[in-house]
């Protein structure tokens, strides 16, 4: 957020981009803990590419609010003994009702995709 804050602040041309150098992928994290020591940037968090929680520790509050979301979560986020895994998003559908009002019929389908389908239009699309 700090970068953030400060390219709003300071706005965009004032900042560029620069790529220093080029290398193989097993090389990334040597070379940009090269180029953090060189150059010790300001907005960089992690001063160790490879470790960016090494030398920070989280305050005694965030730990509390981390526990006290871990309690409140049923199962940790995983899913539920005896349930299916559910496929897509994660989530069921929500059964979608479309009432035309000329011909005064309604009609049932499992999804907002679905009803999409059958009417050919976007499934983000409102009516």
């Amino acid at each position: 957020m700090y970068i953030c804050r400060a390219l709003l602040k300071h706005d965009y041309c004032n900042f560029s981009l620069t790529i220093l150098e080029y290398c193989s992928p097993d090389k990334c994290l040597e070379r940009e803990g090269y180029y953090l020591k060189l150059f010790k940037p300001e907005y960089n968090i992690a001063q160790d590419p490879t470790a960016p929680m090494s030398g920070r520790k989280h305050s005694d509050k965030s730990k509390q609010i981390m526990s006290d979301a871990q309690k409140k979560s049923d199962n940790s986020g995983r899913f539920k003994k005896g349930q299916p895994k559910l496929e897509g998003a994660g989530r069921t559908s929500q059964v979608i009702e479309v009432v035309d009002l000329q011909e005064k019929t309604t009609t049932t389908y499992d999804s907002i995709r679905a009803a999409a389908r059958a009417l050919k239009i976007n499934h983000t699309t409102y009516c």
